[in-house]
């Protein structure tokens, strides 16, 4: 299944606010839940949300969709209002969920959902939203993070199956797990990613993946958390228990942690768009952003750790300007949730969401070390 990455020009301004509010969001949640060997969708980035055009219905309506490992309902409504088919039937449950930088409301209904022409689920759960804040421009959610976190956002019910629960559970994959494939945008929209449902896809990455147990620690043990390691030029910055989320644009360490990485490159903060700023000089001297996942180090070039230049007037930067995708989470580190490894890393590396086995996989790929930025 393909994607693209599309940039919502409306929202560059507040986006790291926007992206912050997710984080503040996600990690308060959870201390108040014929067989194919794999199928391949393209996918589209919006610079803010990367975005994939689901069918629902029959005849279907196409719904473009944020692809969000963050949360587990799929829902639409939010642009393209919900039409009712054939296959359409309302359970009369309310169903309402908060994401921190935006949310929806509605009716839940059971519908014909196809992720692609061999992905096609009957009965899918799927949330009709009456009201919807937050989304510009896009249909609503696809969600593909544990169907833990579905509990309590349908009245009546203690949770629902996701759409990679129902792929597997009426035999369209033999194993549970999604794929993403992301790729360094260079354009404000543009099909550069893909979601594998049921397997992986291996010439989307190189040599071999690194898989990793989902974390003990709570809260990032509700969502794709992981234990990982950050080290730049030899010195640690942070060593405890994150997440890995398709739906935040950045990648956001815990202030400590931050603020270490700040002083260690230089940077200084821009007001204009809410990021760190180097000068030519310290960039030449940026040294590699070390991630420690599974024992294996997956390194961020400098190339990588830059927002690319070629987007830097949608951002509200200067063309000439150098920013980086490092962002202060808002807390220190100890909460439990002190990182997230968001759409700036998941550019540079192939990931894998193994509900199966429980656990996460990182590989490299041909565009870690692109110098495309």
């Amino acid at each position: 299944m393909g994607f693209t990455k599309k940039i919502n020009k409306a929202n560059m301004k507040s986006f790291v606010a926007r992206d912050r509010a997710r984080a503040v969001h996600l990690a308060n949640r959870h201390k108040q839940g014929k067989v194919q060997s794999r199928q391949s969708v393209d996918v589209t980035n919006e610079a803010v949300s990367y975005l994939a055009a689901v069918d629902v219905g029959s005849p279907a309506t196409t719904y473009n969709l944020i692809i969000d490992t963050g949360s587990s309902n799929t829902w639409v409504g939010a642009d393209t209002k919900y039409v009712k088919t054939s296959t359409s039937k309302s359970t009369s449950k309310k169903v309402s969920v908060s994401y921190g930088s935006g949310s929806f409301s509605g009716t839940e209904y059971t519908d014909q959902v196809a992720i692609s022409d061999d992905l096609v689920i009957s009965k899918q759960s799927i949330g009709v939203a009456s009201k919807a804040t937050g989304f510009e421009d896009v249909d609503g959610i696809l969600g593909i993070g544990p169907v833990s976190l579905t509990e309590g956002t349908v009245s009546g019910v203690s949770s629902v199956p996701t759409v990679t629960d129902n792929l597997y559970s009426q035999g369209l994959i033999s194993r549970e797990v999604v794929s993403v494939s992301f790729e360094p945008p260079t354009e404000e929209e543009e099909l550069n990613g893909e979601l594998t449902f049921g397997g992986t896809d291996s010439s989307k990455y190189t040599g071999s993946i690194t898989y990793t147990p989902v974390t003990s620690t709570s809260p990032a043990n509700g969502y794709w958390g992981i234990d990982q390691k950050v080290t730049y030029n030899g010195a640690s910055l942070l060593n405890s228990a994150g997440i890995v989320d398709t739906g935040t644009t950045l990648i956001y360490l815990a202030t400590d942690a931050f603020n270490k990485y700040k002083s260690a490159t230089g940077a200084t903060a821009d007001s204009a768009t809410g990021l760190l700023k180097l000068t030519s000089t310290k960039f030449k001297a940026l040294k590699p952003l070390n991630f420690v996942i599974g024992g294996t180090t997956f390194s961020l070039s400098a190339n990588a750790q830059i927002w690319p230049r070629s987007l830097n007037t949608v951002l509200g930067g200067t063309s000439s300007g150098i920013y980086l995708v490092v962002v202060d989470l808002g807390s220190d580190s100890g909460e439990g949730l002190d990182f997230i490894n968001g759409q700036a890393f998941l550019e540079r590396f192939y990931s894998v969401y193994d509900t199966t086995n429980q656990r996460v996989g990182i590989a490299n790929t041909p565009y870690t070390n692109a110098t495309t930025n």
